[in-house]
């Protein structure tokens, strides 16, 4: 029988993650089927039950509820435990196995798709929703000279920051608010924030951006107003967030399927 998938979240009919598996099966032979599944916000769990009484083999999971995803899953991989969130549910009889490949997907996406090394950065994190968890040890790994996390609730980005320094890195870590990230300067900035959904901008001040920075929007499909601020204020190179998209899917497919396919004729065909 072919086995069945699907991406849960709310929104969903934006999502291209019907497509990116699509594409992912027909490369590497697998018979598989994907679809996008809209959960009602206060039914996240009850659609999971669901998925998986009626023969699905796992589900990717999206905004917003990456962390009930956590609270689900019966085992989870050492990355979803630090990040408290999952984006990756795998079924294997009464078990829900919980993984989190976003910031497996983000760093490749920069490093790899981009050509923007991360070690000996600066960098900012704006935003401490699940898919800020599920990039925070991810990027922290790249050795970055300064990782700062600001939210417009403080105190998350202080438990966040307060994980990553028990980690034992040499980076510095710090949480801010986004007042005091005036006079602040960054090689990398990232929005993690879910704003460009409702066409919103972090409050973020004005010159953040060092020379030859990279604004980057885990958002994708569109200009969002975070990217549409960046180009304003002088960032070398705006990326929103369509190569994080396929390769954290990349990730997942091998977790499923134990095999990873090739992303770039990926992103080059959503691209087009």
């Amino acid at each position: 029988m072919t086995d069945r998938y699907a991406v849960v979240g709310n929104p969903i009919a934006h999502s291209k993650s019907p497509l990116i598996h699509a594409e992912f099966a027909r490369q590497t032979n697998q018979d598989m089927t994907y679809e996008a599944i809209l959960a009602p916000l206060d039914g996240f769990a009850k659609t999971i039950e669901q998925l998986k009484r009626t023969g699905y083999k796992g589900c990717n999971v999206t905004v917003p509820f990456k962390f009930e995803a956590f609270l689900c899953a019966t085992s989870k991989s050492e990355r979803a435990e630090i990040a408290k969130a999952v984006n990756t549910l795998k079924f294997e009889g009464d078990e829900i196995y919980g993984d989190n490949t976003d910031g497996i997907g983000l760093v490749a996406d920069i490093e790899r798709n981009l050509h923007v090394p991360m070690s000996g950065k600066s960098i900012l994190l704006v935003g401490m929703g699940g898919a800020a968890w599920g990039v925070l040890s991810p990027i922290l790994r790249q050795s970055p000279k300064r990782f700062i996390l600001s939210n417009r609730t403080v105190a998350k980005a202080v438990d966040a920051a307060r994980i990553l320094s028990s980690l034992g890195q040499d980076t510095e870590i710090a949480a801010k608010s986004f007042e005091e990230l005036k006079g602040e300067h960054f090689d990398i900035v990232i929005n993690a924030t879910s704003s460009g959904l409702n066409d919103e901008m972090p409050p973020l001040p004005s010159g953040l951006f060092s020379e030859g920075s990279l604004a980057y929007d885990m958002m994708y499909g569109r200009i969002t107003p975070f990217m549409a601020f960046s180009e304003k204020e002088g960032a070398s190179k705006i990326s929103d967030g369509l190569g994080m998209l396929v390769e954290q899917a990349a990730e997942a497919f091998s977790v499923w399927r134990g095999i990873r396919p090739e992303t770039k004729p990926v992103i080059e065909k959503l691209r087009k």
